[in-house]
């Protein structure tokens, strides 16, 4: 009879069968954590804003607003002007800042009970998910419900406010959450971080089948967390330095709690080569660098580049170096923590559809699209600050191809630079001459 291995049978202490029972008490944690956090960060990025300051006491709902936009839930926005009066508005922005904070948090709630242990059942692992996704699903419910509120729109000065006035048309625009859609991405969302979350860290446990795939998937998948959080950390230094320096504190943490990962993955897709395409027009602003800001604000559609930031600011050309050197460094890390006996051009494919899997992502959470239009009995709408468009989005598959030529070249240069670092688990035998 042959010996059993460690996937075959797992013997648990009495400590780690109670951890892995997982109770709903811990789950509480994770869930309550996860949205403590949140709200915080989007409330520090909201009043660096200026949020503060709305009317009707509007700032807590927009504060939960920000919150659901930030697991992927859907704003719709409508307006009420009359009979007489036509309003029309959109919005789809993700504050990745705070989309961030909670993946963070959360994770780490729904791995610490799991620490320790080698090897996890199936049925564990989904029963420790659906605490917590049941949990989620009740905290996104009331952010939703909560976050609904309307607004009356200032018609300016000029004809088209005297016959506001003389009719009596006061126009409103608000917000409210489409809840099903909110829950199902929501739910989406968090099974994204769970998933990412088991793949990421190396002590956290598998079902015994999945065990051989852990060598292939988690150090790629490391890897690209640890690039995408240097390409935050790297951003914050930049906006500290910025504010210390040039002033604008304020709208600096608002950069920082809101979206600094939008400004700092873009500016990693073009140091890559991507191509973005985007347009800012009337009121609308971005928190952006000022040459971002530039570029976009032109009367048709923008081209967004290594070559046009540049004629602005030469310093944008700095960014294909710092890419290459994070690449560099994820490439080193990923081939580090694989197995000794895996080739360079085995890490340089896996490397390039990593970056490409991680590009794809940036590409689809980055996108920004707003609008809104006022008309007055066909008066309006497109001028007179009633009116103004906003959007960004990248021109994907030449991304992703960059991000392959990219990944293998970087890929193949980590392997060679790691071949001299000890692996964990080798085992080094003394030679006796």
């Amino acid at each position: 009879m042959s010996p059993q291995t460690p996937s075959d049978q797992v013997i648990a202490t009495p400590g780690e069968r109670r951890a892995a029972r997982h109770g709903w008490v811990q789950a509480l944690l994770a869930v309550v954590a996860g949205a403590i956090v949140m709200l915080a960060v989007a409330a520090l990025g909201l009043w660096g804003a200026g949020a503060t300051g709305l009317p009707e006491h509007a700032y807590p709902r927009v504060v939960a607003a920000s919150v659901v936009t930030a697991v992927g839930g859907t704003i719709e926005l409508a307006g009420d002007a009359g009979v007489i009066a036509d309003t029309r508005a959109g919005l789809t922005v993700i504050p990745l800042s705070v989309t961030l904070a909670g993946a963070l948090m959360i994770a780490a709630g729904f791995l610490r009970p799991l620490r320790h242990r080698a090897v996890a059942g199936a049925a564990e692992l989904a029963g420790w998910a659906a605490r917590i996704a049941v949990l989620w699903l009740l905290a996104l419910l009331g952010l939703a419900l909560y976050s609904h509120q309307n607004f009356k729109i200032s018609l300016g000065t000029g004809t088209i406010s005297d016959i506001g006035d003389l009719i009596g048309v006061s126009p409103e625009v608000g917000f409210k959450t489409a809840v099903p859609v909110t829950l199902l991405y929501g739910v989406l969302w968090l099974a994204g971080v769970l998933v990412l979350a088991l793949l990421v860290s190396r002590g956290a446990p598998l079902p015994a089948r999945l065990l051989r795939f852990q060598e292939s998937v988690r150090p790629a998948a490391y890897a690209m967390v640890v690039l995408v959080l240097a390409c935050v950390a790297a951003g914050a230094v930049v906006a500290l330095v910025v504010a210390a320096t040039r002033g604008h504190v304020a709208e600096t943490f608002a950069v920082i709690f809101l979206g600094l990962p939008n400004l700092t993955w873009l500016a990693f897709t073009i140091g890559l080569g991507a191509t973005w395409r985007g347009r800012v027009d009337g009121p609308f602003g971005l928190p952006m660098p000022h040459v971002l800001d530039q570029v976009l604000r032109t009367p048709d559609v923008s081209t967004v580049n290594l070559r046009t930031l540049g004629h602005y600011d030469g310093r944008v050309w700095w960014l294909p170096v710092v890419d290459a050197l994070l690449l560099l460094g994820a490439a080193f890390l990923m081939a580090a923590r694989s197995p000794a006996r895996m080739r360079a051009w085995q890490h340089a494919v896996r490397m390039a559809l990593a970056l490409a899997l991680t590009v794809l992502m940036i590409c689809l959470v980055g996108r920004i699209s707003a609008h809104y239009g006022l008309s007055l009995i066909g008066i309006g709408d497109a001028g007179g600050g009633l009116a103004g468009e906003l959007f960004l989005k990248p021109k994907l598959w030449s991304a992703l191809g960059l991000a392959v030529v990219w990944g293998l070249v970087t890929g193949f240069l980590g392997a060679l630079l790691a071949r001299g670092v000890r692996r964990r688990g080798e085992v080094v035998q003394d030679t006796v001459g």
